[in-house]
């Protein structure tokens, strides 16, 4: 803190900033940074994978399993009706959860559809395994 010489009468406190001090800090900084910079330019050979997009491609698919669900409860899988006891639907999710690589399971439901329906759909699609599942919509209004 700057404070006055006696220059002046008053013996009140100087305005200015001695910026001195802030130089001082400033230039010590600037040579620790020039010693200690170039010590810390050595370099790390790390070996990194190499990417094989055909991997990708090769990779057999699987259609997804369209579930369709209408206001009243009833549902069909991939275009054939599924019996209202849900038994036959738990089997399909069972033998779809043992397919390698595992479909997806697309659920598109009415708009009357109580969430209780989906929900139970979505239940048994975990219990038995599944684990891409997808909504579906049609984008109407």
């Amino acid at each position: 803190m700057a404070m006055s010489t006696g220059g002046n009468d008053s013996g009140s406190p100087m305005s200015e900033i001695n910026v001195t001090p802030l130089v001082d800090v400033m230039l010590v900084l600037l040579i620790i940074f020039m010693i200690t910079a170039p010590l810390m330019s050595h370099r790390i050979t790390v070996d990194l994978p190499k990417a094989n997009p055909k991997t990708q491609d090769e990779a057999p698919k699987t259609e997804p399993i369209d579930l369709a669900v209408k206001a009243d409860g009833s549902m069909y899988f991939n275009d054939s009706q599924v019996a209202i006891s849900d038994v036959e639907l738990k089997q399909k999710f069972a033998v779809a959860a043992q397919m390698s690589p595992q479909p997806e399971v697309q659920i598109r439901a009415a708009k009357d559809t109580e969430f209780k329906v989906v929900r139970k759909i979505l239940g048994e699609a975990k219990d038995s395994g599944m684990v891409h599942v997808g909504f579906m919509t049609t984008g109407k209004e």
